[in-house]
């Protein structure tokens, strides 16, 4: 199977800073370079039938889809992988966020093996039939029922008023929280959710996964229900792969928290010291442990403490996504798919509307292969070349970043004043536009500091000699 590995943020509307609700994921793989692309996806363009190419699953689907965006392999050999998108009534889906399990519920309700369902294709088999988030854990939890699944995964939906976060459990089983609006959370590769209240409309679960807990003997707490406790993990590797990247976002956003990096029971939901904006969410997927030991290109730690953690910007970062659903615009404008192709540390994020048709070339047409009109090759080329020389290459990055994240905001701007009024064909006209211009705009910017990076590098090439020397 392929290996994903991911990092997922949600912001509830009354903690967000426009009133959003924001779900946002890096879509991480292995050593393999996975291109990604940029889609929408029509109605009559959804297949009716579909077959899973991991395992062959068949799945007759509904009659009537609904448009949705999408980030799929550029390649599609190991299937679509859709990864997230906004459907035309304004639901968000990110789909998923590779979580853990412990061999007591393995036992019982064991992964498939060669068959079900997986990261692959819940988006494809969701998000065109969902009009709400809860919606979309029913429907993934129906899917889960009939189908099953070979790993475990965590997802998350969200329209303008709610947020809801799914984690799978065993083959067949699953559990769901909506994340208070008041708060936040960070999810890395671990089971994620802790406490659970069987008997609140907050939250949903397998009809049968309470019997299951207490006909087996999972719990090991004395009162009440946490997850993961039951369901999860508490490994080594939680302590130095997972655990640390949510201590970093708790500290961000709280520099009082009193969790630790290796800390086991970090809370699943959060409340930042403040309103948390989009730019804090783009900071947090490209970061590092910036300021601490861990930053593997900061001065403070040694060798050993660079290389303890697992960041959340890493080189295996290949899309990043926010999905954006606004409260203060009219429905048509309210969806928008922010979107970074690579590495985070090295690209710059695009807010594009999701009320579209199409989407622009140079985030559409991968290709398989190396290609300077994609700007997800430029991006690896950036990333790569920035990698060599942190410390040289590190403030033209950041420059770049910031110059086209503004001018990205400014166009929205413009845009959102220009299309109140407009509906149907129009309106998708000028966000089409719109769409166009920031892609136009970043892929300038992407291709001048490349330029910049190649002038600055040249005279720091080990390979030099001249009589000053």
């Amino acid at each position: 199977m392929k290996v994903a590995e991911c990092t997922t943020i949600l912001v509830g509307k009354k903690a967000s800073l426009d009133g959003s609700t924001l779900i946002a994921r890096s879509e991480d793989g292995g050593r393999e370079i996975l291109p990604e692309s940029f889609k929408v996806i029509l109605p009559e363009d959804q297949p009716r039938h579909y077959k899973s190419v991991l395992t062959g699953c068949e799945v007759e689907l509904p009659g009537e889809p609904l448009r949705y965006t999408s980030v799929p392999d550029a390649h599609g050999k190991y299937g679509v992988w859709a990864a997230a998108g906004i459907n035309e009534e304004n639901v968000a889906m990110t789909a998923t966020e590779t979580i853990t399990t412990n061999a007591r519920i393995q036992g019982i309700d064991p992964l498939l093996v060669d068959e079900g369902l997986g990261e692959e294709d819940f988006v494809t088999l969701t998000l065109p039939y969902i009009h709400n988030a809860r919606e979309g854990v029913l429907r993934v939890g129906e899917l889960l029922a009939k189908y099953g699944t070979y790993e475990m995964n965590g997802m998350a939906f969200s329209d303008k008023d709610e947020i809801w976060y799914l984690e799978t459990i065993g083959g067949h089983h699953w559990a769901a929280r909506r994340i208070p609006d008041d708060a936040y959370v960070v999810a890395p590769n671990r089971f994620n959710i802790d406490e659970f209240d069987f008997e609140s409309p907050d939250f949903m679960a397998s009809a049968d996964l309470q019997a299951i807990i207490a006909d087996y003997k999972l719990n090991p707490d004395f009162e009440g229900y946490n997850l993961r406790h039951i369901f999860g993990s508490a490994t080594v590797k939680d302590t130095h792969y997972n655990n640390p990247r949510a201590w970093y976002v708790q500290h961000y956003f709280d520099p009082n928290s009193q969790t630790t990096p290796l800390d086991q029971d970090q809370p699943f939901i959060v409340h930042a010291d403040r309103k948390i904006s989009v730019d804090d969410i783009m900071f947090l997927m490209a970061s590092h442990y910036q300021n601490t030991p861990y930053d593997v290109y900061g001065d403070q730690g040694t060798a050993a403490e660079k290389k303890r953690f697992r960041p959340i910007g890493i080189n295996r970062n290949f899309e990043t996504h926010i999905l954006q659903v606004r409260n203060d615009v009219p429905a048509g404008l309210a969806g928008v798919q922010w979107l970074g192709f690579g590495p985070n540390t090295f690209n710059a994020m695009v807010p594009f509307y999701t009320n579209i048709v199409d989407t622009p070339a140079s985030f559409r047409d991968t290709g398989s292969k190396f290609n300077l009109q994609s700007i997800f090759w430029l991006n690896k080329l950036m990333s790569q070349l920035g990698d060599t020389n942190f410390k040289l290459y590190g403030e033209l990055e950041s420059a770049f970043e910031q110059k086209t994240v503004a001018a990205c905001y400014q166009v929205q701007h413009q845009t959102d004043k220009l299309a109140q009024e407009l509906q149907g064909a129009q309106l998708q006209a000028c966000l089409t536009k719109a769409n166009q211009e920031m892609a136009d705009l970043t892929f300038a910017n992407t291709v001048e500091l490349l330029g910049k990076m190649v002038e600055e590098g040249h005279a720091h090439m080990q390979l030099k000699y001249d009589l000053l020397d």
